[in-house]
């Protein structure tokens, strides 16, 4: 007997010297559920915010920000200097570093992989041709921006996506990249923290922690990522503990339901995500302000997301979010909400009334931002139906094509949602209201004024003369209505008890390397 005491004492401090912190190792393994979809794995080309959070974690920009920080820091570059007119940005990269393939990265990629972005004018392309003239290769580890004109915010540009090297040996310079199938190896190399082990579209993808990455250590070995059909099913894979962690999108009952439970953590923040409606401002009917106008005096905000989201987000009446510097709640102070007497005069003012009502189609797509967007185009059509003089149709289709249709200019009035490409007031207005970024929108508004203000907020340093421009533009919004907001996002995070490190800031930037699992 006292030989089996012996040895059950001998396996306790054994026990307790593997595990003198913890009292149990930490999990290599983390499973992260979402019902969001990736779209085309090539920087170059995708421009949604799923498949962004995945380039987060495998590729590396220039300069980058820390996982739940706003403030930037340097990522691939260790420094960078600007020119006196402020039109070069010269950045001295890390030396010695390799791509997860063990390629060496230098100035050479950066050039590379930014022309590019330039030369296949994908998506985001815009981020990087509306600002740069070109790149030059100084030496080997030194690489040179130089602007068409001057950027107030263009080190927050750099670290964004379309900026990121990508490997020579892998991308073809001439074709976008939607699977890693379609690469030469048949994998993703990247510089950030983790690479894809495995890559099943819609189903899972695997990730690693990367082990030529320059960086801290991921505290978890393998991210494994599995996509859902629906968010039910996720919150019931989350209860059965079969997912550690759930990320967008969960319905507004579940959110309440989970927020409840003592066997969930919550982690939420109201960040910069946006919602809003878009016109196609040109060909009928909303090539005419009036009608736009109309449009957004007839939505009702708060008793919209209470019955949508059950109150779960914040009314808001600018495209510059809240908690933003230079934010106005400038379409309360002219439309309000539900301003029906508004709408019938603006409508009656262009020969509509009972009898002759504004027609149109009102697009939404079922997936792409969950399971609660047929309920809020339902609701938009309720309460634009409410006024008496409008007759609204309801259209959807999955994001692929309802990216064709904007392109294409199917689509007369459509919903969007906007994650932040940079924390900028110029990423809020330009996107929508510059004819370069209204069109690659769907938009199509295009105003000489509005172009000339909105390039002087970017090309301005003096941030009080930069704040009256955005002010000036969120009345401008008020009158010409290329877009109208809707509300502002809260973010929802839930994962079991025995994970850490989740962290959430403003930028929208979900870093997997701090997440850890006892």
């Amino acid at each position: 007997m006292k030989f089996w005491k012996l040895l059950i004492y001998c396996a306790i401090v054994l026990t307790l010297a593997l595990f003198p912190i913890q009292g149990f190792a930490k999990s290599d393994t983390l499973v992260y559920g979402t019902t969001e979809k990736v779209t085309d794995m090539d920087p170059a080309h995708a421009y949604d915010f799923h498949t962004w959070e995945i380039f987060y974690n495998i590729y590396q920009g220039l300069l980058t920000y820390p996982a739940g920080k706003t403030d930037l820091a340097p990522g691939l570059a260790e420094n960078y200097f600007i020119s006196v007119d402020g039109k070069e940005y010269t950045f001295e990269l890390r030396k010695g570093l390799k791509f997860s393939d063990g390629t060496p990265f230098d100035a050479s990629a950066v050039k590379w992989s930014v022309d590019r972005v330039i030369a296949l004018k994908g998506d985001p392309s815009w981020l990087v041709t509306e600002f740069v003239d070109r790149v030059d290769v100084v030496d080997k580890y030194t690489v040179k921006f130089v602007l068409k004109n001057p950027v107030a915010y263009f080190p927050s540009l750099v670290a964004s996506v379309p900026y990121y090297p990508v490997n020579p040996n892998i991308y073809p310079v001439d074709k976008i990249i939607r699977d890693p199938s379609e690469m030469k190896g048949g994998k993703l190399v990247g510089l950030g923290p983790y690479v894809v082990r495995s890559f099943k579209r819609d189903q899972e993808i695997i990730l690693e922690a990367n082990p030529n990455y320059f960086g801290p250590r991921p505290k978890t070995k393998r991210i494994v990522i599995r996509y859902f059909a629906d968010a039910t099913t996720m919150r019931l894979a989350l209860e059965k503990g079969e997912i550690d962690l759930a990320f967008k999108t969960l319905n507004p009952s579940d959110i309440s339901d989970l927020e409840k439970s003592n066997k969930i953590n919550t982690i939420k923040a109201q960040g910069p995500y946006i919602r809003y409606l878009c016109f196609r401002c040109v060909g009928p009917p909303f090539d005419d302000k009036i009608l736009r106008q109309a449009v957004a005096a007839a939505i009702n905000r708060p008793p919209l997301i209470q019955k949508v989201y059950l109150g779960q987000n914040a009314p808001l009446y600018s495209m510059v979010p809240m908690g933003m510097w230079s934010h106005t709640d400038a379409f309360k102070t002219v439309h309000g909400d539900g301003n029906i007497a508004k709408v019938k005069k603006l409508l009656a003012s262009k020969g509509y009334n009972e009898g002759n009502k504004l027609a149109f189609d009102l697009w939404y797509t079922p997936s792409h931002y969950g399971d609660t967007e047929v309920d809020l185009a339902a609701v938009l059509k309720n309460q634009l139906e409410a006024t008496g003089v409008m007759k609204v149709s309801i259209k959807s289709a999955e994001w692929a094509t309802y990216k064709d249709n904007w392109k294409n200019k199917l689509m007369s009035a459509f919903l969007l949602g906007w994650y932040p490409d940079y924390i900028d007031p110029d990423n809020y207005t330009a996107a929508f209201g510059q004819t370069a970024g209204s069109r690659g929108m769907g938009i199509f508004f295009s105003d000489p004024v509005w172009d000339k203000k909105l390039t002087e907020g970017q090309t301005l340093a003096d941030m009080q003369k930069r704040t009256a421009i955005y002010k000036e533009v969120q009345q401008m919004w008020t009158v010409d209505v290329p877009t109208v907001p809707i509300y502002q996002g809260i973010l929802y995070v839930f994962t079991q008890k025995s994970v850490g490190g989740v962290l959430l800031s403003p930028t929208l930037r979900f870093n997997y390397d701090p997440i850890y699992k006892d």
